[in-house]
């Protein structure tokens, strides 16, 4: 007998793993729900076997990454894992973006196939031929049409010039789309033969752009695995959770419920796009228990008559993420929902903490303390550790941390700092500081701090005080160039419906409770901000656009 084989495997547990167990020893048991479609835990781990097997039969797995351009659907669920499920790397990409953007991280993730619904396609489609060639990795065949089987397509950009498997290239026509029932075929539905690495890239997810251009984050099936286990955990996710995904699939705050409940065998609902009615009838009809939202989301379900009637009684836990909710809407949302709301801040390159409804009420204007697995340090502008209490840089280090940015080594190093561990934490961008109790509060991203007259002067603080006015909805603050101050606030508002107050008015009302180097130079009115999928307003479309009407 060899040494190897009488040597045990390092058994590790992977997602993938984990979904044939459930369709297993839970075959009838509903796993995803959307829309119309609804699949039991056989079937749904049948159809990601489809998917990952005819990946495997055109030479596509391990080492490589496969696009998803798709809307919410149990499709795109399926899609999603099938990827994953085969060794590849899942790249999913926003609706939100153009077509040439949409082409060029095809281009810039390597991705040597592409799924994507009609409305993707068209994007793709309608590109300038010459475009094409920012998919130089994409092989024929690799362009598979989800949804209604596409027609011939003259002319178009959808050129795929490469080989998945770096050999002679191809040059395919418009009409390359190739129907997915056609590509998944008679592919089996049994568990794909694949052997994976806690350290193989499980996605590459794009970052929001909220200061800049997307960079490609690296996250590894170590890195999913946490997410997924240590936000179960916290959250009291188990077999019998149903929750609610009422944000877009592709989006990385999405999977703070998609994860956990998947990895504990529960139940995913997602909604095929976000409105208000509809959150309510599926939480009473799906007997929902957990649900995340950004704070958008809250304040349009504030401002639902229909809120009073809801029948919200099987809710366990609702999550709020993506930036910081208001403390008057937070009040708000204890109020009418009850103290189940948890509030998360993190970064998508790794880092996360939490405020649960029990803890102390002198917390309550914090974000809690590190979920699970992770650790916290505040730094100064020199990379030395702050005592409790100062205000600096928030570092965060833990087993979610991505891999790097992809093809980014230069940017991936700027974020690093070391401890006296020589561990490799990640410098988030955000200022912060700790209480005494190593409570973290947030105070506002280095990006967005204005430097009026000297002094460091924070958005949020500002946003806190506006707010509270009784005809604002929601408010952003920017600084713009000022001849005197350098740099003056500026208050975008959206007014509540029905309410005739105006801009100097409210400016005035504002400027009577802030410092006098917050006061904001004036107040414009907008009917809504530009925001990426996970709520985040985009300041820096709106400092460009302000900037060019000056």
């Amino acid at each position: 007998m060899s040494a190897e084989i009488s040597k045990l495997d390092d058994p590790q547990v992977f997602l993938p793993d984990l979904f044939e167990s459930h369709a297993s020893f839970h075959p009838d048991k509903e796993a995803v729900i959307c829309g119309a479609e609804r699949r039991n835990w056989r079937d749904f781990n049948a159809n990601i076997n489809r998917v990952a097997n005819a990946l495997l039969a055109n030479g596509i797995g391990r080492g490589v990454q496969v696009a998803v351009l798709m809307e919410n659907s149990v499709r795109m669920l399926e899609v999603l894992f099938g990827v994953v499920k085969s060794g590849a790397c899942v790249v999913p990409l926003s609706g939100f973006l153009t077509g040439e953007q949409l082409a060029a991280l095809i281009g810039d993730s390597d991705s040597v196939a592409v799924f994507a619904t009609a409305e993707f396609r068209k994007k793709l489609d309608s590109l300038p031929a010459g475009a094409g060639r920012s998919m130089p990795k994409v092989a024929r065949g690799g362009l598979i049409a989800v949804g209604a089987t596409p027609g011939p397509a003259a002319g178009s950009a959808c050129r795929s010039t490469g080989s998945s498997t770096g050999g002679s290239t191809t040059d395919s026509t418009g009409d390359a789309w190739i129907a997915f029932d056609k590509f998944v075929g008679n592919a089996s539905a049994a568990v794909p033969l694949v052997q994976y690495q806690m350290t193989d890239p499980f996605n590459i997810i794009y970052s929001s752009g909220t200061t800049g251009l997307p960079k490609g984050i690296v996250q590894t099936h170590r890195a999913r695995l946490h997410w997924a286990f240590s936000n179960a955990v916290e959250m009291g996710f188990t077999s019998r959770s149903r929750a609610l995904t009422t944000t877009a699939l592709y989006s990385n705050g999405t999977w703070l419920m998609m994860l956990p409940v998947l990895f504990a065998g529960g139940t995913l609902v997602a909604m095929p796009s976000f409105n208000t009615r509809g959150f309510f009838d599926a939480v009473a009809a799906e007997r929902i228990t957990h649900s995340f939202m950004v704070p958008s989301q809250y304040i349009m379900l504030l401002a639902e008559p229909a809120l009073a009637q809801a029948d919200l009684s099987s809710l366990q836990v609702l999550l709020c993420a993506g930036s910081p909710l208001r403390r008057d809407t937070k009040r708000e949302v204890f109020r009418r929902f009850g103290p189940i709301l948890i509030e998360l801040y993190g970064f998508s390159e790794g880092y996360g903490s939490m405020l649960k409804p029990d803890a102390p009420e002198s917390k309550f204007d914090s974000v809690g303390v590190p979920v699970l697995g992770f650790e916290v340090r505040v730094l100064d502008d020199e990379g030395k550790v702050l005592p409790r209490g100062e205000v600096g840089e928030i570092a965060g280090y833990g087993a979610g941390l991505m891999k790097e940015y992809y093809k980014n080594p230069a940017q991936t190093a700027e974020l690093i700092w070391r401890d006296e561990r020589g561990r490799s934490f990640l410098r988030s961008g955000d200022i912060g500081r700790q209480d005494s109790d190593g409570y973290l509060y947030i105070v506002d991203r280095k990006k967005d701090m204005i430097i009026s007259g000297g002094f460091n002067v924070f958005p949020t603080d500002i946003e806190a005080v506006v707010g509270k006015h009784e005809a604002v909805l929601d408010v952003t603050v920017i600084g713009m160039a000022h001849a005197k101050w350098g740099e003056t606030p500026i208050a975008l508002v959206v007014r509540k419906p029905g309410s005739q107050a105006n801009e100097r008015e409210i400016c005035d009302w504002a400027n009577g409770r802030l410092a006098k180097h917050q006061r904001i130079e004036r107040v414009e009115f907008r009917e809504d901000f530009p925001r990426n999928a996970l709520g985040k307003v985009l300041k820096r479309v709106l400092r460009e656009t302000l900037s060019r009407n000056a």
